[in-house]
């Protein structure tokens, strides 16, 4: 039986697939742990050092650009809203999207997704004008050679949370985007521990941004995505039924998964989007993600990301293969 070496992170509706309990149809999953997974990313891409690979989305989109030989499956693993991501500094005087114009915001690589969708909202929503933005980035992108002029590089190790603390920069994304870590994936990716507390710290540039992101979702249909999976295309090339083997593999294991958790307590954050939808809060396939797929290729074109004839069509962006939606 076929090996399939298999990085993904830690989530409750992959771990069926991962032990061995939900099978892969004639191959054994043999996995790899990699720890934060998005150290596992620029492996695969610059170095394809895996079977199986969640991506970060953007990343995908990017990696076909290049000619670098992935292909994916619609499995999205992962799914947030992003409202809530713009952290403004203390005394930066910021209250709406408008006040970010000529701002220095904080993130930790350009193409990271969660910039794609933070700038693609911010323009799209609000009519900022991004490229009157500077970017501050502290780490480097997994596919090099596609930051825009306003980007500014942080050359002396300081964290983006210690830079929006000392007021070099007027606010800064949250989490693995931003101020939750720093420097570049690795154990032990944290940042600084004295981070400010209350009235001294940054404060979210949508204080409602539950209301927003919910609103904003009923309107559009997009549903940002988070982590796609990625197969090195050689393997297709030999099978060509393996893209469905695997996505039938991931639909099983989340199944199981919800059929003894369907609360989402293993992960409540996935319970709580569960409720702002009113459905699965980490659907698969290509019809049920055709809005989020556009929306991703939209605004990574807009932003440079991709050529202006990129493909936007969703399933000329994935391996031949049979996806209900799950």
């Amino acid at each position: 039986m076929n090996k399939l070496t298999v990085v993904l992170g830690d989530y409750p509706h992959v771990r069926g697939l991962l032990s061995g309990d939900v099978p892969v149809d004639g191959y054994e999953v043999e996995p790899v742990e990699v720890k934060p997974v998005i150290g596992a990313y620029r492996r695969m891409i610059r170095d394809l050092e895996f079977d199986v690979c969640e991506l970060a989305p953007t990343t995908y989109l990017m990696a076909l650009r290049s000619g670098i030989p992935l292909t994916g499956i619609p499995v999205f693993l992962n799914r947030r809203f992003h409202h809530a991501d713009v952290q403004c500094g203390a005394d930066s005087g910021i209250r709406f999207p408008a006040d970010l114009a000529g701002r220095r915001i904080g993130v930790r690589a350009y193409t990271v997704t969660t910039g794609v969708w933070v700038r693609g909202i911010l323009r799209g929503e609000y009519g900022l004008d991004t490229d009157s933005v500077t970017w501050v980035v502290d780490d480097e992108d997994h596919i090099e050679g596609h930051a825009p002029a306003n980007i500014e590089r942080v050359t002396d190790g300081s964290s983006l949370s210690e830079l929006l603390r000392a007021k070099d920069i007027d606010a800064a994304l949250s989490g693995n985007a931003g101020t939750g870590r720093a420097g570049a994936p690795r154990a032990g990716w944290a940042a600084p521990a004295d981070r400010p507390r209350g009235d001294e710290g940054p404060y979210p540039l949508f204080p409602d941004h539950e209301v927003l992101a919910t609103d904003w979702y009923l309107r559009t249909g997009v549903y940002p995505l988070h982590s796609v999976i990625a197969v090195r295309k050689s393997l297709v090339d030999a099978d060509a039924s393996l893209p469905t083997r695997l996505y039938a593999a991931f639909a099983a294991s989340k199944r199981r998964q919800v059929e003894g958790d369907p609360e989402w307590t293993a992960l409540p954050r996935l319970g709580k989007q569960a409720e702002q939808l009113g459905s699965d809060p980490v659907p698969y396939g290509l019809d049920v993600n055709d809005a989020s797929i556009r929306a991703l290729v939209e605004f990574s074109r807009d932003q440079g990301l991709l050529d202006a004839d990129f493909p936007g069509e969703p399933r000329k962006l994935f391996a031949e293969g049979d996806y209900p939606d799950a």
